[in-house]
């Protein structure tokens, strides 16, 4: 809570300035009164969380503390103050990639391939201790003014050999639906291959503008992980080297044992000087549908490490598959999928009992798109007023980021947002009725983004409307 400028946290971090707050905490930059070094605190938000927030924020703090790598965002502390819990990570002096991305659109080849090589030696470091992150996304990759990549927010990353580490409901998906690998989407445990998956997602949309797939709704996006091919680069105009295009169709291999590891990708992405000058002009042609093409063998990119028999079949599965069985297969998946809290705070989980009745039919390669969902269309929503407004705070920093809202309008309302939430916990703190102040802020946000709407500065999805209908209703249901 912006309150919390100035207190001195565990008698330790001074807290100078609220640097970003999600549906399950807050980031503030702060000062080390011990070491004297300006660090990062990572705050788990006092009310309105979801159950197993704590034990996630944990292992976070477990998970990178095992970590120590220039390409991974350190952890210095963790522990509880004030009923709260911290996390104390070195400061990193940058932006985000979906800040780039918002602000300047694609990069150059050799750009990309400077993050790419990071992040995948980052991911081979993690990978190496059995660590998978499992959701890698622009947003969690920061750029530092001298060119360094740093991975952060290993909140839901698990041990590769702990069957016991998720902390989500049984059968549930955790991760961000425009990077989720083919294999999570069908139900299985995340690999590390399915991090490098995520990551060709990233290096696309660094060199296109916009991720392999979009669609108009979840299902249909899950659909395409599943069963289509992306377009390669440049058949939609961006000129890169045939080696380059090639490694990214790798890593977006449907079947994960062709996707190559995180090693020979940092290692490969390193040395630019081994490709070739050839631009899109001469580019081979684009790999044939569910099929990746192969890698120049002069590119010396390690072959893919398989845990299968080298001799087995490499057929891609999504080939022969029916339209019919992989609707079926993709609404299995979707009906599995929850969003990550730290995008979205955790709602109720999907019934197991949901038939795929309600899923429509999957898309046409290249139907119109729209942008990213945030809440899952058909998942129950919460009741627990906390937790809905942090997903509409972050649903609506999703959607500034996106372009669908105004960005001063964002941040109004986000005040807003904060001041409601403020005043929930002031509430629950010393047993005191807020709800009408908390009402009266929903109300504003409402108005104001109807107001919006109508003249152009906000486009909306069902998703959203949604939200912001259920939210009002429980706060007009708590008077």
């Amino acid at each position: 809570m912006e309150r919390a400028f100035g207190v001195l946290l565990a008698g330790r971090y001074q807290l100078e300035e609220l640097l970003g707050r999600g549906g399950m905490g807050e980031v503030w930059r702060a000062r080390d009164e011990v070491l004297g070094r300006p660090v990062a605190v990572k705050l788990l938000l006092a009310g309105g969380v979801d159950p197993t927030a704590a034990a996630r924020f944990h292992q976070e703090a477990q998970t990178t503390a095992r970590l120590s790598h220039p390409n991974v965002v350190a952890v210095y502390d963790f522990g509880q103050a004030d009923g709260r819990l911290y996390l104390v990570m070195e400061m990193v002096q940058g932006h985000s990639l979906a800040e780039q991305l918002a602000s300047g659109g694609p990069l150059t080849p050799r750009e990309v391939a400077a993050i790419g090589s990071q992040t995948a030696s980052g991911l081979a470091a993690a990978h190496r201790q059995g660590i998978i992150h499992r959701d890698i996304k622009p947003a969690n990759l920061l750029l530092v003014p001298d060119g360094t990549v740093k991975v952060v927010d290993f909140g839901i990353a698990r041990l590769a050999d702990d069957t016991a580490a998720a902390l989500t409901s049984a059968g549930m998906i955790v991760g961000t639906v425009s990077c989720l690998a083919p294999e999570r989407v069908l139900g299985k445990d995340a690999g590390p291959a399915s991090d490098m998956y995520a990551l060709g997602c990233v290096l696309y949309e660094l060199l296109v503008g916009h991720p392999p797939f979009r669609a108009d709704t979840p299902t249909a996006l899950l659909y395409q992980h599943v069963q289509e091919s992306p377009l390669p680069p440049h058949s939609v105009g961006v000129e890169l080297p045939v080696e380059l295009e090639q490694l990214v169709l790798s890593l977006l291999a449907k079947e994960p044992e062709s996707r190559p590891d995180a090693e020979g990708v940092a290692d490969w992405l390193s040395a630019p000087e081994r490709w070739s000058a050839t631009s899109s002009a001469g580019l081979t042609p684009p790999p044939a549908p569910g099929r990746v093409a192969a890698m120049d063998r002069t590119a010396a990119l390690p072959a893919p490490t398989t845990r299968r028999s080298r001799s087995r079949s490499r057929r891609p599965r999504t080939v022969a598959i029916s339209g019919i069985a992989a609707a079926a297969l993709v609404a299995l998946g979707f009906f599995l999928f929850q969003p990550d809290p730290t995008d979205v705070a955790s709602g109720s989980p999907v019934p197991p009992s949901a038939t795929d009745a309600s899923v429509p039919p999957p898309p046409e390669h290249g139907s119109a798109t729209a942008p990213a969902v945030t809440v899952d269309a058909l998942a129950a929503l919460p009741d627990d007023p906390g937790v809905l407004l942090g997903q509409l705070s972050q649903t609506l920093s999703d959607a500034a980021n996106q372009g669908r809202l105004d960005p001063h309008l964002a941040h109004d309302l986000e005040r807003k947002l904060s001041e409601a939430r403020d005043k929930l916990a002031e509430g629950r703190e010393k047993g005191k009725d807020k709800t009408k102040d908390v009402r009266k802020r929903v109300r504003d946000v409402r108005h104001k983004l109807a107001d919006a709407e109508k003249h152009h500065e906000f486009t909306s999805t069902a998703e959203l409307d949604r939200l912001l209908t259920h939210l009002a209703s429980v706060v007009e249901d708590d008077s």
